[in-house]
Protein backbone atom coordinates (compact mmCIF):
# COMPACT_ATOMS: atom_id res chain seq x y z
CA UNK A 1 0.00 0.00 0.00
CA UNK A 2 0.99 3.61 -0.52
CA UNK A 3 1.88 5.13 2.85
CA UNK A 4 -0.34 7.93 4.11
CA UNK A 5 0.59 11.38 2.92
CA UNK A 6 2.90 13.07 5.36
CA UNK A 7 1.42 16.42 4.30
CA UNK A 8 -2.07 15.54 5.55
CA UNK A 9 -2.73 17.32 8.86
CA UNK A 10 -3.22 14.98 11.80
CA UNK A 11 -6.36 15.31 13.87
CA UNK A 12 -5.70 16.14 17.49
CA UNK A 13 -7.57 15.91 20.76
CA UNK A 14 -10.08 18.55 19.67
CA UNK A 15 -11.08 16.61 16.55
CA UNK A 16 -11.37 13.32 18.37
CA UNK A 17 -13.50 14.95 21.08
CA UNK A 18 -15.70 16.44 18.37
CA UNK A 19 -15.94 13.00 16.78
CA UNK A 20 -17.29 11.51 20.02
CA UNK A 21 -19.92 14.26 20.08
CA UNK A 22 -20.90 13.45 16.48
CA UNK A 23 -21.49 9.81 17.42
CA UNK A 24 -24.39 10.92 19.61
CA UNK A 25 -26.83 11.90 16.82
CA UNK A 26 -25.75 8.87 14.81
CA UNK A 27 -26.60 6.55 17.70
CA UNK A 28 -29.98 8.19 18.32
CA UNK A 29 -31.03 8.22 14.65
CA UNK A 30 -30.19 4.53 14.25
CA UNK A 31 -31.94 3.69 17.55
CA UNK A 32 -35.12 5.42 16.40
CA UNK A 33 -35.47 2.82 13.65
CA UNK A 34 -36.28 0.14 16.23
CA UNK A 35 -37.30 1.98 19.41
CA UNK A 36 -41.04 1.54 18.72
CA UNK A 37 -40.98 -2.27 18.68
CA UNK A 38 -42.26 -2.50 22.27
CA UNK A 39 -44.28 0.70 22.38
CA UNK A 40 -46.91 -0.23 19.77
CA UNK A 41 -49.22 -2.16 22.19
CA UNK A 42 -49.29 0.80 24.60
CA UNK A 43 -49.76 3.26 21.74
CA UNK A 44 -52.63 1.14 20.42
CA UNK A 45 -54.36 1.27 23.80
CA UNK A 46 -53.88 5.02 24.25
CA UNK A 47 -54.33 6.40 20.72
CA UNK A 48 -56.44 3.62 19.11
CA UNK A 49 -54.84 3.85 15.64
CA UNK A 50 -56.30 1.95 12.71
CA UNK A 51 -54.22 -0.83 11.19
CA UNK A 52 -53.16 1.53 8.38
CA UNK A 53 -52.23 4.27 10.84
CA UNK A 54 -50.22 1.78 12.89
CA UNK A 55 -48.20 0.85 9.81
CA UNK A 56 -47.53 4.51 9.05
CA UNK A 57 -46.44 5.15 12.64
CA UNK A 58 -43.74 2.56 12.02
CA UNK A 59 -42.83 3.34 8.42
CA UNK A 60 -43.09 7.11 7.97
CA UNK A 61 -39.83 7.69 9.83
CA UNK A 62 -37.82 5.46 7.50
CA UNK A 63 -39.56 6.85 4.40
CA UNK A 64 -38.90 10.48 5.31
CA UNK A 65 -35.31 9.64 6.20
CA UNK A 66 -34.64 7.78 2.95
CA UNK A 67 -36.45 10.28 0.73
CA UNK A 68 -34.57 13.35 1.96
CA UNK A 69 -31.02 12.07 2.40
CA UNK A 70 -29.83 13.26 -1.02
CA UNK A 71 -31.49 16.66 -0.61
CA UNK A 72 -30.05 17.23 2.85
CA UNK A 73 -26.57 16.11 1.86
CA UNK A 74 -26.54 18.62 -1.00
CA UNK A 75 -28.01 21.34 1.25
CA UNK A 76 -25.26 20.73 3.83
CA UNK A 77 -22.59 21.25 1.18
CA UNK A 78 -24.14 24.65 0.44
CA UNK A 79 -25.07 26.11 3.83
CA UNK A 80 -22.49 24.27 5.93
CA UNK A 81 -22.56 20.80 7.44
CA UNK A 82 -22.29 22.00 11.02
CA UNK A 83 -25.14 24.48 10.50
CA UNK A 84 -27.36 21.77 9.00
CA UNK A 85 -26.48 19.45 11.88
CA UNK A 86 -27.64 22.06 14.38
CA UNK A 87 -30.87 22.68 12.46
CA UNK A 88 -31.44 18.93 12.41
CA UNK A 89 -30.82 18.67 16.14
CA UNK A 90 -33.51 21.29 16.81
CA UNK A 91 -35.96 19.52 14.49
CA UNK A 92 -35.17 16.10 15.96
CA UNK A 93 -35.57 17.32 19.53
CA UNK A 94 -38.82 19.19 18.81
CA UNK A 95 -40.25 16.21 16.94
CA UNK A 96 -39.32 13.92 19.84
CA UNK A 97 -41.33 16.09 22.24
CA UNK A 98 -44.23 16.18 19.77
CA UNK A 99 -44.18 12.40 19.44
CA UNK A 100 -43.99 11.84 23.20
CA UNK A 101 -47.07 13.96 23.88
CA UNK A 102 -49.09 13.12 20.75
CA UNK A 103 -52.81 13.12 21.51
CA UNK A 104 -53.89 11.02 18.54
CA UNK A 105 -52.48 8.81 15.79
CA UNK A 106 -52.36 11.63 13.25
CA UNK A 107 -50.18 13.76 15.54
CA UNK A 108 -47.84 10.85 16.15
CA UNK A 109 -47.51 10.12 12.43
CA UNK A 110 -46.71 13.79 11.76
CA UNK A 111 -44.13 13.83 14.57
CA UNK A 112 -42.52 10.65 13.25
CA UNK A 113 -42.30 12.25 9.80
CA UNK A 114 -40.55 15.28 11.31
CA UNK A 115 -38.21 12.91 13.13
CA UNK A 116 -37.32 11.36 9.78
CA UNK A 117 -36.66 14.79 8.29
CA UNK A 118 -34.41 15.62 11.23
CA UNK A 119 -32.65 12.30 10.87
CA UNK A 120 -32.04 13.01 7.19
CA UNK A 121 -30.14 16.16 8.18
CA UNK A 122 -28.15 14.46 10.92
CA UNK A 123 -26.93 11.35 9.10
CA UNK A 124 -25.07 12.81 6.09
CA UNK A 125 -23.87 15.78 8.16
CA UNK A 126 -22.10 13.59 10.70
CA UNK A 127 -20.44 11.39 8.07
CA UNK A 128 -19.39 14.40 5.97
CA UNK A 129 -17.91 16.15 9.01
CA UNK A 130 -15.90 13.02 9.80
CA UNK A 131 -14.53 13.12 6.24
CA UNK A 132 -13.57 16.76 6.67
CA UNK A 133 -12.05 16.57 10.15
CA UNK A 134 -9.89 13.51 9.53
CA UNK A 135 -7.65 14.22 6.54
CA UNK A 136 -5.00 11.63 7.37
CA UNK A 137 -5.84 8.28 5.78
CA UNK A 138 -5.16 6.15 8.83
CA UNK A 139 -7.09 8.40 11.20
CA UNK A 140 -10.04 8.67 8.82
CA UNK A 141 -10.17 4.90 8.37
CA UNK A 142 -10.18 4.40 12.13
CA UNK A 143 -12.92 7.01 12.60
CA UNK A 144 -15.14 5.52 9.89
CA UNK A 145 -14.71 2.08 11.45
CA UNK A 146 -15.91 3.35 14.82
CA UNK A 147 -18.74 5.24 13.08
CA UNK A 148 -19.95 2.07 11.31
CA UNK A 149 -19.82 0.01 14.49
CA UNK A 150 -21.80 2.65 16.37
CA UNK A 151 -24.51 2.73 13.71
CA UNK A 152 -24.88 -1.06 13.74
CA UNK A 153 -25.05 -1.11 17.54
CA UNK A 154 -27.64 1.65 17.69
CA UNK A 155 -30.23 -0.35 15.78
CA UNK A 156 -29.85 -3.29 18.19
CA UNK A 157 -29.89 -1.05 21.26
CA UNK A 158 -33.00 0.82 20.17
CA UNK A 159 -35.39 -2.03 20.83
CA UNK A 160 -33.79 -2.81 24.20
CA UNK A 161 -33.88 0.84 25.22
CA UNK A 162 -37.55 0.97 24.29
CA UNK A 163 -38.30 -2.09 26.41
CA UNK A 164 -36.43 -0.75 29.44
CA UNK A 165 -38.15 2.64 29.26
CA UNK A 166 -41.58 1.06 28.93
CA UNK A 167 -40.97 -1.07 32.01
CA UNK A 168 -40.75 2.12 34.08
CA UNK A 169 -42.50 4.94 32.20
CA UNK A 170 -45.29 5.64 29.71
CA UNK A 171 -44.90 5.02 25.98
CA UNK A 172 -43.85 8.60 25.17
CA UNK A 173 -40.67 8.18 27.21
CA UNK A 174 -39.05 6.27 24.33
CA UNK A 175 -38.97 9.56 22.42
CA UNK A 176 -37.99 11.86 25.27
CA UNK A 177 -34.63 10.09 25.54
CA UNK A 178 -33.63 12.09 22.45
CA UNK A 179 -34.22 15.52 23.99
CA UNK A 180 -31.30 15.82 26.47
CA UNK A 181 -28.99 14.33 23.86
CA UNK A 182 -30.03 16.96 21.29
CA UNK A 183 -29.60 19.75 23.87
CA UNK A 184 -26.09 18.48 24.59
CA UNK A 185 -25.40 18.44 20.87
CA UNK A 186 -26.59 22.03 20.46
CA UNK A 187 -24.21 23.12 23.23
CA UNK A 188 -21.10 21.15 22.26
CA UNK A 189 -21.11 21.22 18.44
CA UNK A 190 -20.58 25.02 18.09
CA UNK A 191 -17.70 24.78 20.54
CA UNK A 192 -15.92 21.70 19.20
CA UNK A 193 -16.89 21.12 15.57
CA UNK A 194 -15.54 23.41 12.83
CA UNK A 195 -17.70 24.44 9.90
CA UNK A 196 -17.19 22.99 6.42
CA UNK A 197 -18.99 23.78 3.17
CA UNK A 198 -18.47 23.97 -0.55
CA UNK A 199 -17.00 27.41 -1.39
CA UNK A 200 -18.57 27.41 -4.87
CA UNK A 201 -21.67 25.17 -4.77
CA UNK A 202 -23.78 26.82 -7.48
CA UNK A 203 -27.53 27.32 -7.24
CA UNK A 204 -29.62 24.86 -5.29
CA UNK A 205 -31.59 22.78 -7.80
CA UNK A 206 -35.13 22.85 -6.40
CA UNK A 207 -36.61 20.63 -9.11
CA UNK A 208 -34.22 17.84 -8.17
CA UNK A 209 -35.75 17.66 -4.67
CA UNK A 210 -39.13 16.18 -5.75
CA UNK A 211 -37.35 14.11 -8.40
CA UNK A 212 -35.02 12.54 -5.83
CA UNK A 213 -37.93 11.83 -3.48
CA UNK A 214 -40.00 10.47 -6.36
CA UNK A 215 -37.16 8.12 -7.23
CA UNK A 216 -36.40 6.88 -3.71
CA UNK A 217 -39.75 6.67 -1.93
CA UNK A 218 -41.79 4.53 -4.37
CA UNK A 219 -38.95 2.02 -4.73
CA UNK A 220 -38.38 1.71 -0.97
CA UNK A 221 -42.13 1.49 -0.32
CA UNK A 222 -42.66 -1.11 -3.04
CA UNK A 223 -39.80 -3.27 -1.83
CA UNK A 224 -41.02 -3.12 1.77
CA UNK A 225 -44.53 -4.14 0.68
CA UNK A 226 -43.14 -7.05 -1.32
CA UNK A 227 -41.14 -8.14 1.74
CA UNK A 228 -44.24 -7.97 3.96
CA UNK A 229 -46.97 -9.33 1.68
CA UNK A 230 -45.24 -10.91 -1.30
CA UNK A 231 -45.36 -9.83 -4.92
CA UNK A 232 -48.33 -7.69 -5.88
CA UNK A 233 -49.36 -5.38 -8.69
CA UNK A 234 -49.35 -2.18 -6.62
CA UNK A 235 -45.84 -2.69 -5.13
CA UNK A 236 -44.50 -3.64 -8.55
CA UNK A 237 -45.99 -0.48 -10.07
CA UNK A 238 -44.47 1.59 -7.26
CA UNK A 239 -41.01 0.18 -7.95
CA UNK A 240 -41.45 0.73 -11.69
CA UNK A 241 -42.61 4.32 -11.19
CA UNK A 242 -39.70 5.02 -8.85
CA UNK A 243 -37.20 3.66 -11.35
CA UNK A 244 -38.74 5.81 -14.11
CA UNK A 245 -38.46 8.96 -11.98
CA UNK A 246 -34.95 7.85 -11.02
CA UNK A 247 -34.00 7.79 -14.69
CA UNK A 248 -35.17 11.40 -15.03
CA UNK A 249 -33.31 12.38 -11.86
CA UNK A 250 -30.04 10.82 -13.03
CA UNK A 251 -30.41 12.42 -16.45
CA UNK A 252 -30.86 15.82 -14.83
CA UNK A 253 -27.79 15.32 -12.63
CA UNK A 254 -25.68 14.44 -15.67
CA UNK A 255 -26.66 17.58 -17.61
CA UNK A 256 -26.48 20.33 -14.97
CA UNK A 257 -23.26 21.98 -13.84
CA UNK A 258 -24.81 22.69 -10.40
CA UNK A 259 -26.32 19.23 -9.99
CA UNK A 260 -27.46 18.03 -6.59
CA UNK A 261 -25.16 15.01 -7.00
CA UNK A 262 -21.88 16.15 -8.49
CA UNK A 263 -20.58 14.25 -11.51
CA UNK A 264 -17.12 14.62 -9.98
CA UNK A 265 -18.02 11.88 -7.51
CA UNK A 266 -18.25 9.26 -10.25
CA UNK A 267 -15.56 10.44 -12.64
CA UNK A 268 -11.87 9.71 -12.82
CA UNK A 269 -11.96 6.12 -11.59
CA UNK A 270 -11.81 7.19 -7.94
CA UNK A 271 -13.84 4.25 -6.71
CA UNK A 272 -16.83 6.15 -5.32
CA UNK A 273 -19.35 4.27 -7.47
CA UNK A 274 -17.81 0.92 -6.54
CA UNK A 275 -18.00 1.86 -2.87
CA UNK A 276 -21.69 2.77 -3.10
CA UNK A 277 -22.53 -0.46 -4.94
CA UNK A 278 -20.64 -2.73 -2.55
CA UNK A 279 -22.06 -0.94 0.47
CA UNK A 280 -25.58 -1.47 -0.89
CA UNK A 281 -24.89 -5.18 -1.29
CA UNK A 282 -23.63 -5.27 2.30
CA UNK A 283 -26.89 -3.74 3.56
CA UNK A 284 -28.81 -6.20 1.38
CA UNK A 285 -27.19 -9.02 3.33
CA UNK A 286 -27.52 -7.39 6.74
CA UNK A 287 -31.21 -6.56 6.53
CA UNK A 288 -32.03 -9.78 4.72
CA UNK A 289 -30.69 -11.83 7.62
CA UNK A 290 -32.30 -9.61 10.27
CA UNK A 291 -35.68 -10.21 8.63
CA UNK A 292 -35.47 -13.89 9.62
CA UNK A 293 -33.47 -13.88 12.85
CA UNK A 294 -35.84 -11.52 14.70
CA UNK A 295 -38.89 -13.57 13.66
CA UNK A 296 -37.16 -16.82 14.58
CA UNK A 297 -36.56 -15.71 18.16
CA UNK A 298 -40.15 -14.66 18.72
CA UNK A 299 -42.26 -16.87 16.46
CA UNK A 300 -40.27 -20.12 16.36
CA UNK A 301 -38.73 -20.10 19.85
CA UNK A 302 -41.75 -18.33 21.37
CA UNK A 303 -39.73 -15.65 23.17
CA UNK A 304 -41.32 -12.45 24.38
CA UNK A 305 -40.39 -9.21 22.67
CA UNK A 306 -38.07 -8.05 25.47
CA UNK A 307 -36.33 -11.41 25.76
CA UNK A 308 -35.86 -11.57 21.99
CA UNK A 309 -34.47 -8.02 21.93
CA UNK A 310 -31.95 -8.82 24.66
CA UNK A 311 -30.75 -11.93 22.86
CA UNK A 312 -30.50 -10.03 19.59
CA UNK A 313 -27.97 -7.68 21.19
CA UNK A 314 -25.56 -10.57 21.79
CA UNK A 315 -24.22 -10.67 18.20
CA UNK A 316 -23.67 -6.91 18.36
CA UNK A 317 -20.86 -7.40 20.88
CA UNK A 318 -18.74 -9.07 18.21
CA UNK A 319 -20.02 -6.84 15.42
CA UNK A 320 -18.98 -3.68 17.26
CA UNK A 321 -15.33 -4.74 17.15
CA UNK A 322 -15.39 -5.85 13.50
CA UNK A 323 -15.45 -2.39 11.90
CA UNK A 324 -12.33 -0.94 13.58
CA UNK A 325 -10.50 -4.24 13.03
CA UNK A 326 -11.42 -4.16 9.34
CA UNK A 327 -10.07 -0.64 9.04
CA UNK A 328 -6.74 -1.67 10.53
CA UNK A 329 -6.57 -4.71 8.26
CA UNK A 330 -7.36 -2.58 5.18
CA UNK A 331 -4.48 -0.24 5.99
CA UNK A 332 -2.12 -3.18 6.25
CA UNK A 333 -3.30 -5.57 3.55
CA UNK A 334 -5.37 -3.37 1.23
CA UNK A 335 -9.07 -2.87 0.73
CA UNK A 336 -9.73 -5.52 -1.91
CA UNK A 337 -8.75 -8.56 0.19
CA UNK A 338 -10.50 -7.21 3.30
CA UNK A 339 -13.77 -6.51 1.48
CA UNK A 340 -13.71 -9.84 -0.35
CA UNK A 341 -12.93 -11.64 2.91
CA UNK A 342 -15.76 -9.77 4.64
CA UNK A 343 -18.27 -10.90 2.05
CA UNK A 344 -17.01 -14.50 2.36
CA UNK A 345 -17.31 -14.34 6.16
CA UNK A 346 -20.88 -13.11 5.71
CA UNK A 347 -21.57 -15.99 3.33
CA UNK A 348 -20.23 -18.43 5.95
CA UNK A 349 -22.64 -16.92 8.47
CA UNK A 350 -25.53 -17.47 6.09
CA UNK A 351 -24.47 -21.08 5.62
CA UNK A 352 -24.57 -21.51 9.41
CA UNK A 353 -28.24 -20.52 9.28
CA UNK A 354 -28.92 -23.46 6.95
CA UNK A 355 -28.25 -25.94 9.78
CA UNK A 356 -30.69 -24.41 12.25
CA UNK A 357 -33.61 -26.44 13.49
CA UNK A 358 -36.70 -25.29 15.34
CA UNK A 359 -34.72 -25.07 18.61
CA UNK A 360 -31.28 -23.80 17.63
CA UNK A 361 -30.85 -20.41 19.26
CA UNK A 362 -27.09 -20.80 19.75
CA UNK A 363 -26.57 -21.65 16.07
CA UNK A 364 -28.83 -18.78 15.01
CA UNK A 365 -27.02 -16.20 17.16
CA UNK A 366 -23.63 -17.47 16.03
CA UNK A 367 -24.68 -17.22 12.39
CA UNK A 368 -26.05 -13.71 12.95
CA UNK A 369 -22.79 -12.65 14.63
CA UNK A 370 -20.68 -14.07 11.79
CA UNK A 371 -22.87 -12.35 9.17
CA UNK A 372 -22.72 -9.09 11.10
CA UNK A 373 -18.95 -9.18 11.51
CA UNK A 374 -18.37 -9.82 7.83
CA UNK A 375 -20.88 -7.26 6.60
CA UNK A 376 -19.88 -4.47 8.98
CA UNK A 377 -16.25 -5.03 8.00
CA UNK A 378 -17.27 -4.55 4.37
CA UNK A 379 -19.43 -1.50 5.11
CA UNK A 380 -16.72 0.24 7.12
CA UNK A 381 -14.05 -0.38 4.49
CA UNK A 382 -16.05 0.65 1.43
CA UNK A 383 -17.58 3.66 3.22
CA UNK A 384 -14.08 4.88 4.01
CA UNK A 385 -13.04 4.29 0.40
CA UNK A 386 -16.05 6.17 -0.98
CA UNK A 387 -15.55 9.14 1.33
CA UNK A 388 -11.83 9.25 0.60
CA UNK A 389 -12.65 9.31 -3.12
CA UNK A 390 -15.03 12.25 -2.75
CA UNK A 391 -13.71 15.80 -3.03
CA UNK A 392 -13.89 17.38 0.46
CA UNK A 393 -16.25 20.11 -0.74
CA UNK A 394 -18.72 17.41 -1.91
CA UNK A 395 -18.55 15.29 1.26
CA UNK A 396 -22.19 15.95 2.17
CA UNK A 397 -23.46 14.78 -1.20
CA UNK A 398 -21.15 11.79 -1.09
CA UNK A 399 -22.39 10.76 2.36
CA UNK A 400 -26.04 11.13 1.30
CA UNK A 401 -25.58 8.98 -1.81
CA UNK A 402 -23.81 6.34 0.26
CA UNK A 403 -26.59 6.26 2.84
CA UNK A 404 -29.36 6.26 0.22
CA UNK A 405 -27.68 3.21 -1.30
CA UNK A 406 -27.87 1.59 2.12
CA UNK A 407 -31.63 2.21 2.24
CA UNK A 408 -32.10 0.68 -1.21
CA UNK A 409 -29.90 -2.29 -0.38
CA UNK A 410 -31.64 -3.01 2.92
CA UNK A 411 -35.12 -2.80 1.38
CA UNK A 412 -34.06 -5.03 -1.52
CA UNK A 413 -32.55 -7.59 0.86
CA UNK A 414 -35.76 -7.87 2.87
CA UNK A 415 -37.86 -8.05 -0.30
CA UNK A 416 -35.77 -10.61 -2.17
CA UNK A 417 -34.75 -12.92 0.66
CA UNK A 418 -38.05 -12.41 2.47
CA UNK A 419 -40.03 -13.35 -0.64
CA UNK A 420 -37.84 -16.41 -1.18
CA UNK A 421 -38.39 -17.61 2.37
CA UNK A 422 -42.13 -16.84 2.24
CA UNK A 423 -42.57 -18.84 -0.96
CA UNK A 424 -41.03 -21.93 0.66
CA UNK A 425 -43.06 -21.42 3.85
CA UNK A 426 -46.36 -21.17 1.99
CA UNK A 427 -45.65 -24.22 -0.15
CA UNK A 428 -44.81 -26.42 2.83
CA UNK A 429 -47.80 -25.25 4.88
CA UNK A 430 -50.14 -25.79 1.93
CA UNK A 431 -48.78 -29.26 1.23
CA UNK A 432 -48.64 -30.44 4.85
CA UNK A 433 -51.68 -28.82 6.49
CA UNK A 434 -54.03 -31.28 8.21
CA UNK A 435 -57.36 -31.95 6.53
CA UNK A 436 -60.59 -30.53 7.88
CA UNK A 437 -59.40 -27.03 8.77
CA UNK A 438 -62.18 -24.43 9.17
CA UNK A 439 -62.97 -22.13 6.26
CA UNK A 440 -60.25 -19.52 5.82
CA UNK A 441 -57.97 -21.12 8.40
CA UNK A 442 -55.51 -22.49 5.83
CA UNK A 443 -55.28 -19.12 4.09
CA UNK A 444 -54.50 -17.43 7.41
CA UNK A 445 -51.95 -20.08 8.41
CA UNK A 446 -50.08 -19.93 5.12
CA UNK A 447 -49.74 -16.15 5.15
CA UNK A 448 -47.40 -15.87 8.16
CA UNK A 449 -46.11 -17.93 11.05
CA UNK A 450 -47.93 -15.56 13.40
CA UNK A 451 -51.17 -16.28 11.56
CA UNK A 452 -50.55 -20.02 11.87
CA UNK A 453 -50.04 -19.62 15.62
CA UNK A 454 -53.42 -17.86 15.91
CA UNK A 455 -55.17 -20.62 13.94
CA UNK A 456 -53.40 -23.33 15.97
CA UNK A 457 -54.70 -21.89 19.26
CA UNK A 458 -58.26 -22.20 17.98
CA UNK A 459 -57.92 -25.83 16.92
CA UNK A 460 -58.62 -28.65 19.38
CA UNK A 461 -55.88 -30.86 20.87
CA UNK A 462 -53.28 -32.40 18.60
CA UNK A 463 -54.58 -30.65 15.48
CA UNK A 464 -53.40 -27.27 16.78
CA UNK A 465 -50.04 -28.66 17.93
CA UNK A 466 -49.54 -30.37 14.59
CA UNK A 467 -50.29 -27.22 12.59
CA UNK A 468 -47.99 -25.08 14.75
CA UNK A 469 -45.14 -27.59 14.45
CA UNK A 470 -45.66 -27.71 10.69
CA UNK A 471 -45.62 -23.91 10.43
CA UNK A 472 -42.47 -23.58 12.52
CA UNK A 473 -40.70 -26.19 10.44
CA UNK A 474 -41.87 -24.47 7.26
CA UNK A 475 -40.53 -21.14 8.47
CA UNK A 476 -37.14 -22.70 9.20
CA UNK A 477 -37.14 -24.29 5.73
CA UNK A 478 -37.88 -20.89 4.24
CA UNK A 479 -35.03 -19.38 6.24
CA UNK A 480 -32.72 -22.12 4.92
CA UNK A 481 -33.66 -21.28 1.33
CA UNK A 482 -33.14 -17.57 1.91
CA UNK A 483 -29.80 -18.26 3.60
CA UNK A 484 -28.60 -20.20 0.58
CA UNK A 485 -29.67 -17.28 -1.61
CA UNK A 486 -27.87 -14.82 0.65
CA UNK A 487 -24.71 -16.91 0.62
CA UNK A 488 -24.72 -17.08 -3.18
CA UNK A 489 -25.13 -13.30 -3.43
CA UNK A 490 -22.24 -12.70 -1.02
CA UNK A 491 -19.90 -15.10 -2.78
CA UNK A 492 -20.66 -13.25 -6.01
CA UNK A 493 -20.05 -9.95 -4.20
CA UNK A 494 -16.66 -11.20 -3.02
CA UNK A 495 -15.65 -11.89 -6.62
CA UNK A 496 -17.02 -8.51 -7.71
CA UNK A 497 -15.12 -6.73 -4.94
CA UNK A 498 -11.84 -8.41 -5.85
CA UNK A 499 -12.23 -7.17 -9.43
CA UNK A 500 -13.67 -3.71 -8.72
CA UNK A 501 -11.21 -2.78 -5.98
CA UNK A 502 -8.05 -4.00 -7.64
CA UNK A 503 -5.56 -1.13 -7.58
CA UNK A 504 -7.67 1.05 -5.27
CA UNK A 505 -5.74 0.50 -2.07
CA UNK A 506 -3.80 3.71 -1.89
CA UNK A 507 -6.52 5.32 0.18
CA UNK A 508 -5.53 8.78 -1.03
CA UNK A 509 -8.19 11.40 -1.37
CA UNK A 510 -8.62 13.22 -4.62
CA UNK A 511 -7.48 16.55 -3.19
CA UNK A 512 -4.63 18.36 -4.78
CA UNK A 513 -3.26 18.64 -1.30
CA UNK A 514 -4.39 19.46 2.20
CA UNK A 515 -3.33 23.09 2.00
CA UNK A 516 -5.43 23.79 -1.08
CA UNK A 517 -8.39 21.86 0.29
CA UNK A 518 -8.30 23.70 3.60
CA UNK A 519 -8.18 27.03 1.80
CA UNK A 520 -11.02 26.09 -0.54
CA UNK A 521 -13.22 25.00 2.33
CA UNK A 522 -12.51 28.04 4.42
CA UNK A 523 -11.81 25.75 7.37
CA UNK A 524 -10.18 26.68 10.62
CA UNK A 525 -9.73 24.84 13.86
CA UNK A 526 -11.75 27.08 16.09
CA UNK A 527 -15.51 27.54 16.32
CA UNK A 528 -17.16 29.84 13.78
Amino acid sequence: MTPPSTAAPLAGRREWTAFVVLLLPLLLVSMDVSVLYFAIPAISRELDPSSTQQLWIFDIYAFALAGLLITMGSLGDRIGRRRLLLVGAVAFGAASIGAAYAQNAEMLIAARALLGIGGATLMPSTMALVRNMFRDDRQRTKAIGIWSGCMAGGIALGSVMGGVMLDHFWWGSVFLVNVPAMLLLLFLVPVLVPEFKDPAPGRFDLLSVPLSMGAVLPVVYGLKEIAADGYGTVPALCVTAGLAVGFLFVRRQRTRHDAMISRDLFQGGRGFGAGVLLNSIAMFAMMGSAYFTTQYLQSVLGQGAMEAALWSVVPSVAVGAAAPAAGAAALRFGRAPVVSAGFLVGAAGYLLLTVTGTDSMAVLLTGAAVIGCGIVAVAATVSDMALAAAPPEKAGSAASVLETGQEFGGALGMAFLGSLGTAVYRREVTDGAPAGLPDGALDTARETLGGAAVVARELPGEAGDSLLALARGAFVSGMHAAAVGGAVVLVGAAVLAAAALRGRDSGTAPDAGPVRAEAALGTHRGPH
